[in-house]
């Protein structure tokens, strides 16, 4: 079945019933035994599974191509299962240019348990390469990044990270499946925020987390998920299950604002650069090609011409965009990022994130044209 067919059909069955086409959403947090002590109808406890979490994650297994998902209450909590898999004393390398909280993890948290990093550009495969270590375990690759929009070769890296015995894991939040598929391209996992394009409407929170395979990673992860119990309500399920019903619908009307907006954006007098793997002139722009199968996604960022300020005045004058954080969802946003991110930022000062929502392109360029002015 085609993307848009799996995303309406996939752990979305009726409910033999009541004949309900919507899915209910079961709240339960203890199920009943059999008699003889067993649990056939395959549910004992809300935090091992529950009735709404297990369609989400049969669903965004499927988008994905991976044969098991496992699901949380954060995209921070996903990649935190993720991280769990390493011991102390393996090595990790990551974007020195992405999600700020992956890195504050792998600096606060995994650090001090022993787990070493190495954070390096990884849009230079050689880079990667040089920092390979017999204790390495993990490669982690956010591809686009946040909040440059860096393309990463997650083919190449794959095949250096698995000749070294490493797995590799691709933060998908940006692209999403719509537009990319990590495990094609040789990943192992594919994490998600689904706090964002998954959930679409910035009014839930969750993660996931997909194996190519299972049994190995994919029974450690599961594991994980009930041991720590960062899982997601069955609300938070049902809201997140919901809408990827309409995640491609959504998804490429957002690309395609978002490329009319860096078009824009890339002709205006009073920006010194746009960072958008659509267009011709970004660095990345050919990997994008091959790998993004034809779009590249709805996040975009800019430098203003001037500084911290001369940014920070472009955000308070725009009308439509609105000046918070996250991304992904229906209305367009904007974000200083580096003032965010902390002491450990790389992003310039006078950069302005762009999270494209789903209003008419006209109007978001007109309003980008009187705040930059």
């Amino acid at each position: 079945m085609k993307f848009e067919t799996l995303s309406v059909h996939v752990g979305r069955e009726v409910e033999h019933a009541t004949g309900a086409v919507a899915p209910s959403i079961q709240m339960s947090t203890t199920f009943e035994r059999d008699i003889d002590g067993e649990w056939s109808r395959g549910f004992s406890y809300g935090r091992a599974d529950n009735p709404s979490r297990k369609p989400l994650e049969e669903c965004i297994a499927a988008l994905e191509g991976g044969e098991d998902a496992t699901t949380y209450s954060s995209g921070s909590a996903a990649s935190m299962a993720v991280f769990s898999l390493l011991r102390p004393g393996e090595h990790v390398i990551a974007p020195v240019e992405s999600y700020h909280g992956t890195a504050k993890q792998l600096r606060d948290v995994l650090a001090p348990m022993g787990v070493t990093h190495t954070f390096v550009d990884m849009t230079r495969v050689d880079a990667v390469r040089d920092a390979l270590r017999k204790e390495t375990r993990l490669v982690w690759i956010e591809t686009p990044s946040n909040p440059m929009l860096n393309i990463s070769d997650i083919e190449a890296i794959a095949e250096l990270a698995h000749g070294r015995g490493a797995m590799v894991c691709c933060d998908n939040t940006f692209a999403t499946p719509v537009w990319q598929r990590p495990l094609e391209l040789g990943a192992d996992l594919v994490m998600h925020s689904s706090t964002k394009y998954f959930g679409g409407h910035s009014d839930v929170m969750g993660g996931a987390v997909v194996t190519r395979d299972r049994g190995g990673l994919s029974d450690k992860l599961r594991d994980y998920q009930q041991t720590v119990g960062s899982v997601p309500s069955p609300f938070d399920c049902w809201l997140i299950r919901r809408s990827l019903t309409t995640l491609s619908c959504r998804l490429r009307a957002q690309t395609h604002n978002a490329s009319r907006l860096a078009g824009f954006l890339q002709s205006h007098k009073n920006v010194e650069r746009v960072f958008y793997p659509g267009l011709d002139t970004h660095p990345g722009h050919a990997i994008a090609q091959r790998q993004m199968k034809g779009g590249f996604g709805a996040m975009l960022s800019f430098n203003v011409r001037g500084d911290r300020d001369a940014a920070f005045a472009v955000a308070a004058k725009l009308q439509l965009f609105i000046r918070a954080t996250s991304l992904g969802g229906v209305e367009s946003l904007v974000e200083h990022r580096a003032s965010v991110e902390g002491p450990h930022t790389v992003t310039p000062q006078n950069l302005l994130r762009l999270s494209v929502g789903l209003e008419s392109a006209e109007d978001l360029i007109a309003d980008l044209d009187q705040a930059l002015g």
